[in-house]
């Protein structure tokens, strides 16, 4: 069995995998002992795990990983991975980024993918039919456009998401409503577009904890997936354990 640890910007998030089948996941504040305490105590044949982070060194998470499982693959210190890579800067690229391009090329091979990720930053990636990471962008997620407008002026109130659709707002609230949310469902309709036209065959793919925010909104044909980086994760740590890394 397997242990996925992802430690985001606010969170830590974590599942357990037994032969790539997702058994259960959860979310905590800190992987400490006691923590990793009780998910061992539940699933006690957890013998590898993997640890990713978007706030750089995980040295205490990764040790005692390490001295409770056996073994933990830290991804910040570049293990094989089952995509090759053309992004300029590698040593600088998310892994949370890295993870999620990971699986979403396992659930589609052989296909253009155009990744989505809604979370604190958004990130629109892209890998190729053939298995390789090209690159992508990253602007403001939902969240912090938000507080960007109620830090920023002088007499905007801080608002969050809506389910509802509306074009154009009718008062201040539901314009800042809609204008952030419309505003980055307008962006990733323009990446589809101007990518549709140079990349055969894209399929598109959402994930992050906001996706449930734009997946109606956006008019294309997606697929969702809230634990793509798990699934990534995971299949890197599978790939790592595999003779497919050192063929």
């Amino acid at each position: 069995m397997h242990l996925a640890v992802d430690i985001g910007n606010s969170r830590v998030k974590y599942a357990v995998f037994d032969r790539g089948i997702l058994l259960s996941k959860g979310c905590v504040d800190t992987m400490d002992e006691m923590v990793l305490s009780d998910i061992l105590s539940e699933y006690p044949t957890v013998s590898r795990s993997i640890v990713a982070s978007t706030r750089g060194r995980a040295d205490e998470t990764t040790e005692l990983l390490r001295r409770r499982v056996g073994h933990c693959l830290r991804l910040s210190a570049h293990p094989p991975v089952p995509l090759g890579i053309a992004y300029a800067t590698p040593e600088t690229l998310g892994e949370d980024r890295l993870a999620a391009a990971v699986g979403a090329a396992s659930l589609h091979p052989g296909r253009n993918l155009l990744i989505v990720d809604f979370g604190t930053a958004i990130t629109i990636d892209l890998v190729t039919a053939e298995g390789v990471f090209l690159g992508g962008n990253i602007s403001p997620g939902m969240a912090m456009r938000f507080k960007a407008l109620a830090d920023h002026t002088a007499a905007l109130p801080l608002c969050s998401a809506v389910e509802d659709y509306v074009l154009v707002g009718r008062s201040t609230r539901e314009a800042i409503e809609q204008g952030v949310l419309n505003g980055i469902a307008f962006e990733i309709e323009g990446y589809i577009a101007r990518i549709e036209k140079e990349m055969n065959s894209l399929s598109i793919i959402f994930t992050g904890g906001d996706a449930k925010f734009f997946a109606k909104r956006i008019k294309n044909t997606i697929f969702a997936h809230c634990d793509l980086v798990f699934l990534g994760l995971n299949r890197i740590l599978e790939y790592n354990a595999s003779e497919e890394s050192r063929r």
